[in-house]
């Protein structure tokens, strides 16, 4: 979710770092509820890594095990099985200063694994690096993620690392859950127009019909120049106002009606800014909202709202 909806403070709940007015917070069957942060079983990855800077990689990982009395050949066996699983074995007798952002980051994933928690929880954990690394580190985290069998719950504002890493993500907005379930259902069946927005890049286009209805479609879900063979769909004339050159696909800004989306095109050619494009949009590829902003199911609503939009718009 954006920032100030409250995931951070949820994180914090479920840590123990603050306190809740109702409810329970269980791990599998146990209640944690009122467990101390240490008594949890869980371990916790900021955005800043929080290393010690006179300490070596080693050292920075072995620190909380030592204050946890954890025997020595205990601490000697953790530390190198968690150095070992994210690629720092050989940086082990570094400090933070002579270490990337990346590897900084790294280490303190070491110092979560290396407590063998229940849970791992991790608040923004890529924000700091630049976009290159953030993605390598993505890609690491699923592996990671797949090699220790854990529960992590991962906050970020990033709906890229949402739908790539989660194998189910909670959207929320001004501290409500607005939709749960796997990056798939939350992509292609929003259940409002925050989600539909808010996920994809861009996010769902959003147009009114009416003053009680408005309907959504992807970028993606449009037909170019289809001719004679999209006769059950929409058919609408617009004009490019100005693009974004993907590489393997095109990105338009385009207007029609005084309405402007966005449109995706897979095509080695581009087209020109004042060109005029016709695509065709079907109704399995539209999403109906109210005036509420909610997801309409209602099969009787859903063909009246379609004819309108077709009747006002089609052929512009």
């Amino acid at each position: 979710g954006p920032s100030g909806c409250g995931k951070t403070t949820m994180l914090r709940m479920i840590a123990g770092l603050e306190d809740i007015t109702s409810g329970q917070i269980r791990i599998g069957e146990v209640d944690i509820t009122n467990l101390e942060p240490g008594d949890r079983g869980l371990a916790m990855v900021f955005q800043n890594y929080a290393l010690y800077p006179h300490m070596t990689v080693r050292e920075n990982i072995e620190f909380g095990l030592t204050n946890a009395r954890i025997p020595k050949f205990e601490i000697k066996e953790r530390t190198e099985k968690a150095l070992q699983v994210v690629g720092l074995s050989e940086y082990e007798r570094r400090r933070p200063a002579h270490l990337s952002g990346g590897q900084r980051q790294r280490v303190a994933l070491a110092r979560a694994i290396a407590k063998m928690p229940q849970c791992f929880l991790m608040d923004e954990p890529l924000s700091n690096l630049d976009a290159k690394l953030r993605s390598e580190m993505r890609t690491e985290l699923i592996q990671l993620h797949q090699s220790l069998g854990s529960t992590f719950i991962y906050v970020t504002h990033d709906q890229i690392e949402a739908m790539t890493m989660g194998d189910n993500i909670v959207v929320m907005n001004e501290g409500k859950i607005m939709q749960q379930g796997s990056p798939t259902e939350i992509h292609n069946n929003p259940a409002c127009v925050f989600v539909a927005k808010f996920i994809g890049d861009p996010g769902m286009n959003i147009v009114d019909v009416d003053h009680e209805y408005s309907i959504g479609f992807r970028p993606r879900d449009v037909i170019f120049d289809c001719g004679g063979e999209c006769d059950e769909g929409i058919v609408i004339r617009s004009r490019i106002l100005s693009f974004e050159n993907h590489g393997s696909e095109y990105l338009y800004l385009v207007e029609f009606d005084g309405k402007k989306v966005f449109i995706k095109e897979l095509s080695k050619t581009q087209r020109a800014v004042g060109d005029e494009v016709v695509f065709t949009l079907l109704k399995e590829n539209l999403c109906f909202f109210d005036k509420s902003e909610m997801r309409v199911r209602d099969e009787k609503v859903l063909e009246r709202v379609y004819g309108e939009f077709k009747k006002g718009w089609s052929s512009l």
